[in-house]
C-alpha cells in the first residue's frame, strides 16, 4: 500500500504547487471567482461524536471499502460493425463533443460530475469542473 499512499503524495503535492503557481491558495473568495464554472461549495465539519453508533460506523466503513470503477468519457460514437471492422492504425473516429467540450466522469456507468483533463508529473488527471447534485441523479435513476 505504500506505492499507493506514494502516489497520492505526488498528486497532493503535485495540485498544490499548482495553485500555488495559479494564485489559487484557496478555492473561496476571489480565487474562486478566478474559476469559470467553479462553485465552490460549503461542507459540514463531521465530528466522531455525530451522532454515529458504533454500529453505525463499521457499517459505514464496509460500505467505503467497496471498490468501484470511475471512468472519464470523452465523447461517443455510433459507427456501424462494417465501420468498426474497417478500423486500424491511425484511423480517427469522430466523437459527438467539440474539442473544449468538459468530460464526463461517471462511476459504475453514472454521470456524477464533469472535468478537464490536467497533466502531473507526467500522468493525466482530471480536475472536476461540476459535480452532478444527488438530487439530479436520483432523478435520471427513475
Amino acid at each position: 500500500m505504500s506505492g499507493e499512499d506514494d502516489a497520492m503524495d505526488d498528486w497532493a503535492a503535485a495540485m498544490a504547487e499548482q495553485a500555488e503557481s495559479e494564485g489559487e491558495d484557496t478555492l473561496s473568495g476571489d480565487a474562486a471567482s478566478g474559476m469559470s464554472g467553479v462553485e465552490v461549495a460549503e461542507l459540514d465539519e463531521f465530528s466522531e461524536s455525530g451522532g454515529v453508533s458504533g454500529e453505525e460506523e463499521k457499517k459505514l466503513d464496509t460500505i467505503l471499502d467497496i471498490p468501484v470503477t470511475i471512468s472519464m468519457e470523452v465523447g461517443r460514437s455510433l459507427i456501424s460493425i462494417r465501420n468498426l471492422l474497417q478500423l486500424n492504425q491511425g484511423s480517427v473516429v469522430e466523437l459527438d463533443r467539440v474539442a473544449g467540450e468538459p468530460l464526463d466522469v461517471l462511476v459504475n456507468g453514472t454521470l456524477i460530475a464533469h472535468g478537464e483533463v490536467v497533466v502531473v508529473n507526467d500522468k493525466f488527471g482530471i480536475r472536476l469542473t461540476d459535480v452532478i447534485s444527488q438530487i439530479e441523479r436520483i432523478k435520471k435513476l427513475k
